[in-house]
């Protein structure tokens, strides 16, 4: 049995295959602003703070990274809604897909860019932070401009990385309706019959982006490794 392969469907549908990608890039970019922005909260807390903060904010990162995402998701866009319609007594509270989205991946990828940014601040020599402190500097300042600098250049490649998983992630809003770039694929799969192009054509696009993110870890690790003479 062969396959007649048609790939005019994707000429047709450009604009709405361009507005999932739209969805999808918007859910990366404020995931990765705030996850890393939560992220940083998060690591100086444990590293840092009183012992009993310290102990909060590794249970809310090893809670986080031993839940699937999906259900992360699903917890924002089904239960939320039901607690606070309990709470509030308004029987038509709903969270839309969008935001459910959002605050799922937020709260998800902080824990794992936690991680990330307190092995960064763990590979900044602990001199350099006494140093500023002996300067005169307070922990805040010899954090925010002697050692997070240097530590964000370091981590700059697992930070990619984990922004490049996070695009990958994204395409589980599928399962909430929201119309992701993976959505809009399969929606007009399934409008035009034409399944198996879409979604070839949904994982072609996808391997250029993550492959150009690869390649960019890559170059960034090159530039920083010491020359070998």
């Amino acid at each position: 049995m062969t396959y007649n392969f048609d790939w005019s469907s994707i000429a047709r549908a450009w604009p709405y295959l361009l507005d999932g990608m739209g969805t999808t890039l918007f859910l990366v970019a404020v995931a990765m602003v705030l996850g890393v922005t939560f992220g940083t909260v998060l690591a100086i807390l444990r590293l840092f703070g009183p012992r009993s903060v310290a102990m909060l904010a590794a249970g809310y990162v090893n809670f986080f990274r031993s839940i699937p995402l999906i259900l992360t998701i699903f917890w924002f866009f089904f239960l939320v809604p039901l607690v606070v319609r309990a709470i509030t007594g308004n029987p038509y509270f709903a969270v839309g897909p969008v935001y459910a989205a959002i605050a799922a991946f937020v709260l998800a990828e902080s824990a794992y860019y936690c991680e990330i940014i307190r092995a960064g601040i763990g590979s900044v020599r602990a001199g350099q932070f006494q140093a500023a402190r002996a300067l005169g500097m307070t922990t805040a300042q010899a954090l925010l401009y002697v050692v997070l600098p240097q530590a964000f250049r370091n981590m700059t490649p697992a930070l990619i990385n984990q922004t490049v998983a996070l695009l990958k992630d994204t395409s589980l809003v599928y399962v909430i309706s929201l119309n992701d770039f993976l959505g809009a694929a399969a929606k007009i799969g399934q409008r035009d019959g034409r399944q198996v192009e879409m979604f070839l054509f949904a994982a072609a696009v996808y391997l250029a982006l993550c492959s150009l993110g690869t390649m960019g870890v890559h170059l960034l690790q090159r530039r920083g490794a010491p020359s070998r003479r």
